[in-house]
């Protein structure tokens, strides 16, 4: 009772709503107050809700539960209290035909009150999320009231039966009792009291035959605005699987939608039952036919919407790749037992997606696919029924028309899932499909960072509901943050997003302007995310982007998630915060010239005796990987503190190399040195060619060894008979690399991915 003691003490605090919430109509506070002690004494929680053979058990409960609470009503003094617990102890017999469902709601009702004492501000239960972007999901108590409130509803239907049956059998019985009265005169006193008794019989009888209608009727629009619930929560559930794309959070666990859909389908088959039984009772009357079809409506819709791509595949495929995807059917234990249920698969363009939602099957087969069909496999340790499509590959893909300069990567297609499903109890089989998440088909390396590109697009700014895969065509500056820095946070696995520092310096580049003033709601098109390239440079802001998030994730992820890097940063905001600072002061930014680079820039002295700011040739992966950041921190000379004004050596110190002994064969160790000569910070090199505006405020670094970088096209490699085996295409005649269209890549698609 001590639980009871303490959550009565906290009763005032709480509003009308959360008190009904946690008292709901099946199971008033007043059993709970009367019986607390003897409530908190039972083993709720050992009871598996799932396992029939429970029941008998829950049963005892339920009969000693009411046995207490007529005790309770016959002791008490207080008339009203007595009339009022009689009146609750019939409601709750109930029970004894779902004795497990009074287990269910009891415990839920105990563990929502440890849940309050939990939280000293006692929150009220129904209060729902902030929805994201129009969707949101009920909380699991909301849901629990829900489903419970239609159970009840179904049960007093039951218990309407039940009585009207009882009723039918004692009429039948007065009225068979009369017969040997009807010689005696009308007006006969027992006469007159038989006829009495049968009148009220039918009275009663009339009266609960419009009850049982009317209640009925309730159940079924109870269970279709809780199916309305559980299918939205269903379309949430998908939607948020598509955002995580970016990096925003997902509770990816099925089993409380599954468990949902499991008990609306045996809420339905009870009133499926319940109507056929009033449609005996009463005739075929048109009103029960209307109710009728609704019901199998309401079974259809659910039975369709319970297939869920649970493991999408990979939003960018390769043709001739192997990749896996999972699809899970939520009403799997409910499948008729026999014939396995084949899923098949299938990719559909997205003509073809927004034609699905007309009722148009797609028969144009636009793709060729290995290994598309899995059989719908039920796993018993998790509940689950799940077919998994592990090895597929898609052979090739056919094209649509494009148009303008649109490009193969922005071309958007999906997977299609169908199946005949036949469940426990129903006659006919039922056609179910669904379709996954858009996906871009390439057919080379080369396009993947493009294909990426349209793939955050339409992840990040796609509306709720739309029709596939509609995307607009222009956002708010503020909506590409939030993508930027969840995108950023996902992939470097850390929990420092981008401040806004780094966010205004992306609007001015994205911009190609100086920003001022609030510009959250500035505009960002798709040509400026990733056609259009940046000013000055050869790639497009996403290429630039993405680059960035590369070298974080694989060689800078413990600096920056320690905020050690400063990132991304404009020559002109650089300037105004390190012009008073001290000689060797230095910050660390991404390079603007260079994809996936970080340069280091630092105050040094000028030629005139004053400072002035100088920018280190960036580090690539490729110079990370030689020697790390720590260590070729440690080895410049001209920087001391960064900024503002830590010493270098107490920042960076743990990510210092530290030379070990000999090694036992007798080889000494080696170690790369980064070198970087101030004075050569003006000078031009002959063995650098540096492309037009890049590199320009670049001072060179130096090492022990030099890799050096062979572009595209003309050169003169110090030795050319050492080419060929490095590049097949190297032709030593004129010292040139010819590009080749790969091997299975047509023509058209290969002269794109050049002009990209």
């Amino acid at each position: 009772m001590a639980l009871w003691m303490q959550i009565s003490q906290q009763l005032p605090q709480l509003s009308n709503q959360t008190l009904s919430e946690l008292y709901p109509d099946a199971f008033p506070i007043d059993v709970r107050h009367y019986l607390a002690n003897w409530i908190e004494e039972q083993k709720w929680e050992d009871f598996d809700l799932e396992n029939v053979e429970q029941e008998a058990a829950a049963r005892r409960l339920v009969d000693r539960m009411l046995e207490l609470l007529n005790e309770v009503a016959y002791n008490n003094p207080n008339v009203v209290e007595k009339v009022k617990l009689q009146h609750i102890s019939r409601r709750m017999s109930l029970f004894q035909t779902q004795p497990l469902q009074l287990v269910r709601t009891v415990r839920d009702i105990l563990r929502k009150e440890r849940h309050l004492l939990r939280h000293a501000q006692l929150p009220p239960f129904a209060q729902m999320p902030v929805p994201v972007n129009g969707t949101s999901q009920p909380p699991q108590e909301t849901r629990n009231h829900d489903v419970d409130s239609l159970v009840i509803k179904v049960m007093e239907t039951q218990h309407c039966r039940h009585q009207m049956h009882q009723l039918q059998e004692e009429l039948n019985w007065e009225k068979q009792e009369a017969e040997p009265m009807q010689e005696l005169d009308s007006k006969h006193p027992d006469q007159v009291a038989k006829q009495n008794r049968i009148s009220q019989l039918e009275y009663k009888y009339q009266v609960c035959a419009k009850k049982r209608v009317h209640l009925l009727q309730e159940a079924l629009h109870s269970l279709e605005q809780c199916q309305t619930h559980l299918i939205h929560s269903i379309e949430s559930w998908r939607w948020e699987q598509l955002r995580s794309t970016i990096g925003l959070p997902f509770d990816d666990n099925l089993v409380p939608l599954q468990t949902w859909c499991e008990q609306l389908l045996g809420v339905n088959s009870n009133l499926r039952q319940e109507l056929m039984l009033v449609k005996r009772d009463h005739g075929g009357a048109e009103h029960f036919h209307q109710l009728e079809e609704k019901l199998n409506q309401l079974l259809k819709t659910l039975i369709q919407s319970s297939l869920v791509v649970e493991k999408q595949p990979p939003q960018v495929i390769k043709t001739q790749s192997k990749f896996s995807t999972t699809v899970r059917y939520l009403l799997g234990e409910k499948m008729s037992p026999g014939k396995p249920v084949v899923l098949k698969a299938q990719i559909i363009t997205e003509s073809q997606a927004r034609n699905l939602g007309q009722g148009v099957i797609p028969t144009e087969n636009v793709g060729e696919l290995i290994n598309s069909t899995a059989i719908l496999e039920h796993n018993t340790s998790s509940k689950s029924t799940c077919a998994t499509f592990r090895n597929m590959s898609i052979r090739k893909i056919k094209r649509a028309d494009r148009k303008g300069s649109e490009s193969v990567t922005e071309e958007k297609f999906a997977f299609l899932f169908t199946a005949e499903i036949t469940i426990t109890g129903c006659e006919s089989p039922y056609n179910v499909q669904m379709i996954s998440l858009p996906v871009v088909v390439i057919v080379h390396g080369s396009q993947e960072n493009n294909a990426v590109a349209t793939i955050i697009w339409d992840c990040a700014f796609s509306e709720p509901n739309r029709i596939p895969f509609v995307v607009p065509e222009r956002v708010p500056w503020s909506q590409m943050c939030e993508a930027l820095s969840s995108k950023f946070m996902s992939e470097v696995q850390t929990n420092r997003g981008l401040d806004g520092y780094n966010l205004h310096c992306l609007a001015q580049k994205i911009f190609d302007r100086d920003i001022t003033g609030d510009f959250n709601q500035m505009p960002v098109s798709w040509a400026q995310f990733n056609k259009e390239v940046l000013p000055g440079r050869n790639f497009t802001f996403w290429q630039w982007f993405e680059g960035v998030i590369d070298l974080t994730k694989k060689c800078l992820k413990a600096y920056w998630s320690e905020g050690l890097i400063f990132g991304f940063i404009g020559k002109q905001h650089l300037h105004v915060i390190l012009q008073n600072k001290p000689n060797g002061t230095f910050l660390l930014r991404f390079s603007d010239s260079e994809i996936g680079g970080i340069t280091i820039a630092y105050v040094g002295p000028s030629e005139s005796g004053g400072r002035k700011i100088q920018n280190i040739q960036p580090f690539t992966k490729k110079d990370l990987d030689s020697a790390g950041l720590g260590d070729r921190i440690r080895d410049i000379s001209c920087i001391s503190h960064v900024y503002p004004d830590r010493p270098k050596d107490e920042v960076f110190k743990k990510f210092y190399t530290v030379i070990g002994p000999p090694h036992p064969d007798g080889y000494l160790p080696f170690k790369l040195t980064t070198v970087v000569d101030p004075e050569l910070g003006n000078a031009s090199t002959p063995s650098i060619t540096p492309q037009p505006d890049a590199r320009q405020d670049f001072m060179p670094q130096d090492a022990t060894f030099i890799s050096p970088s062979l572009p595209m096209g003309s050169f003169s490699p110090p030795y050319p008979d050492a080419m060929q085996p490095m590049y097949p295409n190297y032709y030593p005649d004129n010292n040139t690399i010819r590009a080749e269209p790969p091997d299975n890549m047509e023509l058209e698609e290969f002269l794109s991915t050049l002009n990209t």
